[in-house]
Formats: structure tokens, C-alpha cells, sequence
């Protein structure tokens, strides 16, 4: 691939998944800042590898897993050990979304990133297994553990009997 097509690919990947990328990132670090920083370089490793791409569809999931693996690497490295509060991150939503985020952020890693995935990415349980290399039902037990985790710290809906 030639420079300048690279350098528009990766302009329009940029365009059409950091917010998702970012999102992602934030569901593992918990931290605005670092997970601009790790959305960065996820795009800056585009540019260096150049990955040929079948489809949109497999260059968003190259992506999320490139998130996936450096969002895990800067949660090993000794100085993310100074991160900033949640509180501080979700102050900028409304308070009832804000509650909901602190709840799913509380969650272990195991279940937040399946919620995340599948509520916020839109994902079917089939292709977050391929993304996390599980099998299927493996995904579908962690959501359904997930959401019932989500639902006693939350409180139930109001709706409920």
C-alpha cells in the first residue's frame, strides 16, 4: 500500500472507531487519559504495520484487539499504578449514567469487557468470543453473571416485581 493511501486508511479509521476504541480502553484502564494515550498508539501501530484488511469489519476488529492487548500491557506496567479515581473520570455524566458506569467499572475484568462489548460495541455473543479467544458459551455465562451483578448493585429496576 502506498504512503499516502495508508495515511488516508488509517485517517478514516480514526474517524470512524476512536470513540470506540476510547470507550474500550476506558472499560479496562478506567482512565480518560490513559486510554486516549493507548488509542494513539493503537494508531500509530496501524500506520507502522499496515495491515492489509479484507473488510471494515476486520479492520475494526484488528483494532479492538490491538486495544485489547495494549490496554492490558499498560495495566502491567508499574506506573499505571497512579491512576486517577473513577469518580473523577464519570463526573462529567448525568448521575444516573454516571451510577451505571461506576457499576460496570466495579465489575471484574472477565464481565465488564463482555458488557462492554456486547451493550456499547453492539457485538454478537459469537464474535466477543472471537475477539477474547472463548468460546460462546463462555461469553454468554459471563454476561448473564454480569448482568445479575449489575442488577444487585443497581438495585433492580423499578418496573419489577
Amino acid at each position: 500500500m502506498h504512503s499516502n493511501e495508508l495515511i488516508e486508511c488509517v485517517r478514516q479509521a480514526v474517524i470512524r472507531y476512536s470513540d470506540n476504541l476510547r470507550r474500550l480502553a476506558f472499560t479496562y484502564v478506567k482512565s480518560v487519559h490513559s486510554a486516549e494515550d493507548i488509542v494513539q498508539d493503537v494508531f500509530l501501530t496501524y500506520l507502522q504495520k499496515a495491515p492489509e484488511f479484507e473488510s471494515a469489519e476486520h479492520e475494526k476488529a484488528w483494532l479492538l484487539r490491538v486495544t485489547i492487548n495494549k490496554s492490558r500491557n499498560m495495566l502491567k506496567t508499574g506506573w499505571f499504578r497512579s491512576r486517577f479515581e473513577l469518580t473523577e473520570e464519570a463526573a462529567y455524566l448525568p448521575p444516573e449514567q454516571s451510577q451505571v458506569l461506576e457499576a460496570v467499572m466495579a465489575l471484574a475484568e472477565k464481565y465488564r469487557l463482555p458488557i462492554h462489548l456486547y451493550y456499547y460495541e453492539g457485538y454478537s455473543i459469537e464474535e466477543i468470543a472471537k475477539l477474547l479467544d472463548t468460546n460462546p458459551a463462555t461469553v454468554g455465562t459471563r454476561l448473564a453473571r454480569a448482568r445479575g451483578l449489575l442488577k444487585q448493585s443497581l438495585g433492580g429496576f423499578e418496573d419489577e416485581a
